[in-house]
């Protein structure tokens, strides 16, 4: 019913000159005011250069629709911030920690949460295609950020949240929980063409895997896994050279495929389903400076037993995102 989880995902970086549902997805920016642009949600197909770091902070608000004119149970909104920091091993292969902290409110107050989540790990194997393909060399000029570029990811979370968290009356609610007692798993492909110099699509597609847990009431929960299909375009509206400046517009359209969640082994009404997401936003660079904003509307669902969602993904009136990275 109110279920979020929140894994991370989302593996974007710098060019010199580039994971939820129930939770937040971490993009991560790119700085340069040269090559291929960078989505706020979709992940792009970019390494870190080896050597450097990239500190990565994301905010994903979502406020939700209510039904019924009371203040009662209904969820009012959740708030999911995500703290990055990245490291370029290798020109082809980078390294991510991703620490989130969660914020979620009842309309009535009755049963608030805050605190931090499961950390999530990551890596990120980048190639392209240049007459054959190839792992992603140290330089590349500008015109070897026009070919297709790749990545495969992975990862998982390490369940440092705490998921038995109890309200007033002593009962645990899973979606208000801030871990999921055991690991999740995350796989993942991404492709990146820079058409013009101004424009980029992307293409991301993912499967995040949930286990059972066995909470302290007793209760034995599986959250159903996640598969996202994500495109994009950004286009480059503004450069400053002189000032080290760029902006560029970016819209998405992201797909998101619930499974059903299960208690105790049974499937569980008003849970799961299919969303498709749409994303207006924009992304601004300076120097080696990347914010992004953008509001993300659910445009079109086929939820399961749609009217027991409220505070569902799929339910929200809207999901505000907020994306901050810098390199060093």
């Amino acid at each position: 019913m109110k279920r979020f989880s929140g894994l991370i995902l989302s593996l974007l970086l710098i060019s010199y000159g580039n994971v939820y549902a129930h939770h937040g997805v971490a993009s991560l920016g790119t700085a340069g005011l040269e090559g291929p642009g960078s989505p706020l949600e979709t992940s792009s197909s970019a390494t870190l250069p080896e050597g450097k770091f990239l500190a990565y902070l994301k905010l994903d608000y979502a406020k939700f629709k209510k039904y019924t004119p009371q203040k009662d149970e209904e969820t009012e909104n959740y708030t999911f911030w995500i703290y990055g920091l990245g490291y370029g091993l290798k020109s082809y292969l980078s390294l991510y920690l991703f620490v989130p902290y969660y914020e979620k409110k009842l309309e009535d107050n009755s049963f608030n949460t805050s605190g931090f989540a499961d950390i999530s790990l990551m890596a990120v194997l980048g190639f392209k295609y240049d007459e054959g393909f190839m792992l992603i060399p140290e330089t590349e000029s500008l015109d070897d950020l026009m070919d297709w570029h790749f990545t495969v990811y992975g990862g998982l979370t390490i369940p440092t949240g705490d998921p038995n968290i109890r309200d007033a009356n002593g009962n645990i609610d899973p979606g208000m929980s801030l871990g999921f007692g055991k690991p999740t798993i995350t796989l993942g492909f991404s492709a990146t063409k820079q058409f013009t110099d101004n424009m980029t699509f992307v293409f991301d597609t993912n499967y995040l895997k949930f286990f059972e847990y066995k909470y302290n009431d007793g209760t034995k929960y599986n959250f159903g896994d996640e598969f996202r299909m994500n495109t994009a375009i950004t286009y480059r509206v503004l450069t400053s050279e002189k000032n080290k400046f760029r902006l560029d517009l970016d819209f998405e359209l992201n797909y998101l495929n619930l499974g059903r969640d299960k208690e105790n082994g049974i499937g569980l009404k008003g849970t799961g389903g299919k969303i498709l997401y749409t994303l207006y936003g924009l992304r601004a660079y300076y120097k080696t400076i990347s914010v992004g904003l953008g509001v993300k509307i659910p445009s079109w669902t086929d939820l399961n037993e749609e009217s027991l969602q409220q505070g569902a993904e799929g339910k929200e009136k809207y999901r505000i995102i907020f994306t901050f990275s810098t390199l060093f």
